[in-house]
Order: C-alpha cells, then structure tokens, then sequence
C-alpha cells in the first residue's frame, strides 16, 4: 500500500534539495578562476537567500520524548518572559513614582459574575425580618446551645469512621453514633427527644465520602451536599497537632445571595456563638463559584503585620444538591431550591451561593 505523504514533509524534501543544490552551486564558484572567457575579471555573484525549514508547532514532533523535551523549553521561556516583563513594569512603577498608573485588575469569573436579583444587602428591611424570624433565630439570639449528632450510612468502612471522629473534634459538643441499620425518620425523633439542634449524615460511595445532609432540628430546614477532595489529617504535608478543645472562631466568606445566606447561617449554628480565642483555632467555609471549600487552621502572630497559619485537617469540599423545608423526608418533602444542572448552569459565570 503506498503512503500518503503529508505536506509537512514535503517542504521538508523541497528545503533540503534546495541546500543540496546551493551546495552544489557553492562548490562549482569555487573551482574556478573568477575570469570570463575572455580572460576579464567577471564580478562574483551575489549570495542567494538562505532557506530555512518552515515553522512548526511542538505537536508535530512524532518523537514522544523529544516533543515533551521541547514543551518544556517553551514553557520555561514562556515564564522567562512574562517574569522580565513584570521586572520592567515594576521598575517603570517605581520610577514613575506617584504618578503611576492604577494597577489594572485582572478579569476572573468571579469579578465578571452576573448579577443576582437575591444578593442580601443587610439594611433592606425584609432581610432584616427573615433573619430575625427563621429557624436559626434562636441560635444566634443565643438562645439554645448547639449539640450535634454525626452519624454515617448503613456500614461504614474505615475512612469514612475516621473522617467522622476527627470532624467531632472539630465541630464542639458532636457526638458519634453508628446507624445500625435504622432510618433517618426514625433517628431524628430520637435527636428531637434527646435535644439535639442539628443532625450530620456522611454517605460514603466504594469506601470513600461523597455526601452530607445536614438537617437542623427541630423544624428544619435540611440540605443536602456533594463531598469531594476530602483528606484526613495523616494524608495533609505539614499539618499540626491535634486541635484543642477550645471553641473555634468561625469564618463564612462570599455568601452572598438569599440562598447562600440561609447556607452560611446553617453553618454558622453548627459552633457554639462565643469562640474562645486562647486557642488560636478557627474554622473556614469558603464559598467560590458555588463550591464550598472547608479548611480549619491554628495560628499565631509573628509581629504585629505577620501571620503564620498551620493546616490541622480534616479538609473537604462541598456542592449543594438541593434544600428541602423541614426535616428530611425523601417522598413527601417541599424543596425551597434543587439545583437542576442543565437549566440552571446555562452560563460559566452563574452562580446561585
């Protein structure tokens, strides 16, 4: 069967015949005596243009090594020259002195993020009544104590057990309870009875976390997570010691619409309302494009203006599926917000927290 042959390499034949021929060419000027045929002095010719082959793209290497090496070469002369035009830029600031130009900012999503009709603002007088009147009042009116129960799906493997005892070291005054086989609608009765404001469930997929329902008792509401990326204490690189008990501080940012504000507040009630500073612990949930990111530190003041922050674990992300009204109930339950993926993620820089 005959090959095809591509048009890359035919310019690659068409050059180097034409360097053949100019050496050719080269090597006959060089044998002569540089006189006519009358014996006049005859003046040489002018050099040709020298060919070079046509430009290519590292892709096209076929060599799998070879391509890999030459990547890399671009890539570090990409970083060469973005890092000398910084240089130039930040000397030309310095020069310039006060009079130089605002530093532009960069667009990201986030900064070019469409706007949302149910952004809170704190002084309207209607999200001033809700938060007075919902089911987190009380809380925050410091009012009732938080107390939690984590539980799991029907048998637990060993992940998904360490990962709830080192969350109850977390989260004050949680308690760990296996389910043992029992449904939800029978256990939070139970949770009602003994007292307990919140319930945590972990839903664990081939031995791995991949869910979270959080219901706050006794009148709700309940929502529901997707769990990813989570990594117990052991498997974070230069993590600290064990936490204290010490209350933590608690961190909510870039909740900003109705419903991340309902999200924010169901978090915020999950830890006791005055945090005990002496340990130096504090709590992170952190929303960016809809994604929830939990991260839980200890820190410590190096000077006035520095601050050091040490990793404790455990760390996860989190994505709500949906907030159901009231306790949970899979069947009957009234949803306030399911997050449908194909009517609602029309556009990259939506976002619904």
């Amino acid at each position: 069967m005959r090959r095809a042959r591509c048009p890359a390499e035919g310019r690659g034949r068409e050059w180097a015949e034409a360097q053949r021929g100019m050496a050719g060419g080269g090597a006959g000027m060089g044998s002569g005596s540089g006189s006519g045929p009358a014996g006049q002095d005859v003046e040489p010719a002018a050099p040709e243009r020298v060919l070079f082959p046509p430009t290519f793209s590292v892709s096209e290497i076929k060599n799998k090594q070879r391509r890999h090496f030459m990547f890399l070469r671009w890539k570090q002369q990409q970083r060469k020259e973005k890092l000398a035009l910084k240089k130039k830029r930040r000397k030309e600031r310095e020069a310039l002195g006060d009079k130089a130009p605002p530093k532009a900012i960069p667009k990201t999503i986030e900064n070019q993020r469409i706007y949302d009709e149910t952004t809170v603002d704190l002084n309207d007088e209607e999200v001033a009544f809700d938060i007075a009147t919902d089911e987190f009042a009380p809380y925050f009116n410091r009012q009732t104590v938080p107390k939690i129960l984590i539980t799991t799906s029907d048998r637990p493997r060993g992940r998904t057990v360490r990962f709830c005892e080192q969350l109850s070291t977390v989260i004050p005054n949680s308690h760990v309870y296996y389910r043992r086989g029992l449904a939800l609608k029978r256990i939070i009765p139970q949770c009602i009875a003994r007292d307990f404001t919140d319930l945590i469930v972990i839903n664990e997929d081939r031995k791995i976390p991949n869910g979270l329902v959080l219901s706050h008792l006794p009148d709700g509401p309940t929502a529901h997570f997707r769990m990813s990326s989570v990594r117990l204490r052991k498997e974070i690189k230069r993590k600290g010691k064990q936490p204290t008990e010490h209350v933590p501080e608690v961190i909510l940012n870039n909740f900003t619409t109705r419903l991340g504000h309902s999200i924010g507040r169901m978090f915020a009630s999950l830890f006791p309302h005055d945090p005990q500073f002496i340990g130096r612990q504090v709590a992170t949930f952190h929303n960016q494009r809809d994604y929830i990111f939990f991260r839980f530190h200890r820190y410590i003041f190096k000077s006035e203006k520095k601050v050091g922050i040490q990793e404790l674990g455990p760390r996860f992300t989190l994505k709500l599926r949906s907030l159901q009204k009231g306790t949970f109930d899979s069947k009957f339950g009234e949803y306030e917000w399911i997050h449908k993926r194909r009517e609602m993620d029309t556009s990259r820089r939506k976002f619904h927290l």
